[in-house]
């Protein structure tokens, strides 16, 4: 291939620099594209859609890529010494950028791989933990193998641009004067960028998937750190106080509870009072690893891989249509912990600022109870020690655990059996003070590299998240097991359920089948076996926990009682990276940045009039419950 100089100066190095990441984009994109295994999205409009809208972000990208090699042509001077290093260092730059490139594209395919997404939110938490990640890539994946064949790549695509970047490298520079225009003119661009560049293109997108395929990693990465807490009144679709405080009596009055708000409380406060005394029994609340309903036989999933768990169904209440809130084990824990719908940008957990709210633990301690979290890696990760001690639990990790109990462990933590060992050990110390106890455990087996040990169950280990389901499903039935020969067994609740599921993002934003996760109560001599096929929310597990105790509270949580509010109140929220969802009457509503609102049937994620009477109401409600949390959140969390 020849070059023209012509009148071409040094700035003309950034378009073999521009050449290589817009190909390798492209080339990503494809890969991801076929990866998905969808037909209807080879069809020529939505490739328009995907590659159109996927060059604008593109392009945005590469201007922030870009600043390093603009500042590089700038700074040096137009004589023979300056030209020649404006090319060495013009080198070094693409080399270094090209690297990097490989690298971040390995990481996105792996990403991809996990999440079904660019990178988000999730990627930015992540690169806080970079031994959970690095320890899971490497424990997951040939990392050998894919070092291998990354840096070969990065190597022969820089052989392949470094001839032409060292001539265009030494070319001559205009002077100083016109340096300065068009670095500022590239100033005015990247603030055109910064500024202009947004979700709006995305709207062309008709699903998930194409707007996934048509956004730029890095891009998407840069925009995570830049809206990682996103404030609700300025992004999201908001009504007047007046309207919010409407609904939210009227959603009160729907549910069978009082009112109780004063001006220092959220509208969905109410008291709680109970028809019986109160019942001083323990509580076990196992939160799972990613189980979606769809693994567990006895609620429509796989056949054969939860035989204890579905099992347990005959001797437990059981809630059918259970949805989890979002798409991380963080998300499950603020829920579950706080009965908090989850507002857009982090979750509380993992916000700097993240007690003053009300808990399932704060309630329960009120009333004697000692209250603790135990959990099979190190509880830095997501910030869980500082938020459940602040929350007043004792925090139990893997640093409590004696090395010569473990029988195997990954990254993430203990195998599930060694943990549940663990809890037993520490329940039975924390139950001869005689006072009830609350016992929060989190399991961490159905994980990649999905690892558990040998001998357990009729699937090996590492070779897929089966086996592993099926292994924590053994490693609880030997929980149970060794749980009923305690003396505190007798007065305990069990409670389980997962914390997310294995998948979130699928035809729509928000499937709901894809967020739908098991749970059973069990109590042998006190729960009845009984299957609640109401529509419920992660958020709603505390206040049931606490009516089946005869608590009584001043609430000010957001979630109900299930069993005593739910049949006449049902309703779910659900969320992904910038979308916060609320499900009733088989409506879905969908809120994202820029006030977007969108209404959707949960059956099939046929698209709904937004003007339709039913659609309006259901769109209030959902705005009213984000809105109000969104704003508690921010008063209790920087006070």
């Amino acid at each position: 291939m020849r070059i023209s100089l012509g009148n071409m100066t040094r700035f003309s190095v950034l378009l073999p620099v521009a050449l290589v990441y817009l190909a390798v984009c492209v080339i990503v994109r494809i890969a991801l594209t076929s990866y998905e295994g969808n037909g209807a999205l080879f069809a020529a409009v939505p490739l328009a859609r995907i590659f159109g809208v996927g060059l604008l972000y593109d392009l945005a990208a590469l201007s922030w890529i870009c600043i390093p090699f603009v500042l590089n042509a700038l700074v040096w001077p137009d004589n023979r010494f300056g030209r020649r290093a404006h090319a060495v260092t013009a080198l070094l730059l693409a080399f270094a950028a090209i690297s990097a490139l490989g690298l971040s594209t390995l990481g996105e395919f792996l990403f991809w791989n996990e999440f079904s997404s660019r990178y988000n939110f999730i990627a930015v938490d992540y690169l806080v933990y970079t031994r959970e990640v690095t320890g899971n890539i490497v424990e997951s994946y040939p990392l050998g193998k894919l070092a291998f064949w990354t840096g070969s790549i990065v190597l022969a695509v820089f052989a392949a641009a470094a001839p032409f970047i060292w001539k265009l490298g030494q070319l001559e520079s205009p002077k100083r004067r016109y340096r300065t225009l068009i670095a500022g003119g590239y100033a005015v661009l990247l603030c055109g960028v910064f500024f202009g560049v947004n979700e709006a293109p995305h709207a062309m997108q008709q699903n998930a998937a194409e707007r996934e395929l048509a956004s730029n990693g890095h891009y998407a990465l840069f925009r995570a750190f830049r809206n990682n807490n996103l404030e609700y009144d300025r992004f999201y679709a908001t009504l007047p106080e007046r309207r919010v405080s409407n609904v939210l009596n009227d959603e009160l009055r729907e549910a069978g509870l009082r009112k109780s708000a004063t001006p220092d409380e959220n509208g969905f406060a109410n008291d709680v009072k109970p028809d019986g005394p109160q019942l001083k029994k323990n509580v076990v609340l196992v939160t799972i690893e990613s189980l979606g309903a769809d693994y567990v036989e006895a609620f429509g999933g796989y056949k054969g891989l939860t035989p204890n768990l579905s099992a347990l169904a005959a001797d437990s209440m059981t809630f059918t249509h259970l949805y989890a809130t979002g798409l991380r084990t963080v998300r499950g824990l603020e829920a579950v912990t706080l009965s908090l719908p989850p507002t857009p940008g982090r979750a509380v957990p993992i916000r700097e600022k993240n007690s003053g709210l009300m808990s399932l633990g704060s309630v329960l301690g009120e009333h004697g109870y000692e209250r603790m979290y135990i959990y099979g890696g190190y509880s830095y990760f997501d910030n869980m020690r500082d938020f459940f001690s602040g929350a007043g639990y004792e925090v139990f990790d893997r640093t409590d655990i004696d090395d010569k109990n473990i029988h195997h462990e990954t990254i993430w933590g203990v195998a599930d059996e060694d943990l549940f060992n663990f809890a037993l050990q520490t329940i039975d110390t924390k139950a001869e003070s005689g006072k009830p106890f609350l016992a929060h455990i989190m399991t961490t087996s159905n994980h990649r590299p999905y690892t558990y040990p040998d001998g357990r169950i009729d699937i090996p280990s590492h070779s897929g998240r089966d086996g592993a389901v099926k292994y924590t499903d053994w490693a609880i039935g030997k929980f149970l097991k060794d749980a009923k020969s305690k003396p505190w067994f007798k007065d305990t609740i069990f409670v389980f359920l997962a914390d997310h599921t294995s998948h979130g993002r699928g035809r729509t934003d928000l499937p709901p089948e894809n967020y739908r996760i098991p749970m059973w109560i069990y109590s042998p001599g006190f729960i009845q076996a009984r299957a609640y096929n109401r529509t419920a929310s992660q958020i709603d597990v505390a206040p049931t926990i606490l009516g089946l105790l005869n608590v009584p509270y001043r609430s000010t949580f957001f979630g109900q009682d299930i069993i005593k509010n739910g049949s006449s109140h049902q309703r779910a929220f659900m969320a992904n990276y910038l979308t916060v969802g609320y499900m009733e009457r088989g409506i879905v509503v969908e809120l994202a940045p820029q006030g977007r609102v969108r209404t959707l049937r949960a059956s099939d994620g046929g698209v709904l009039p937004v003007d339709e009477p039913a659609s309006r109401e259901i769109i209030d409600e959902a705005v009213s419950y984000y809105q109000t949390a969104s704003r508690e959140i921010e008063r209790l969390t920087h006070r």
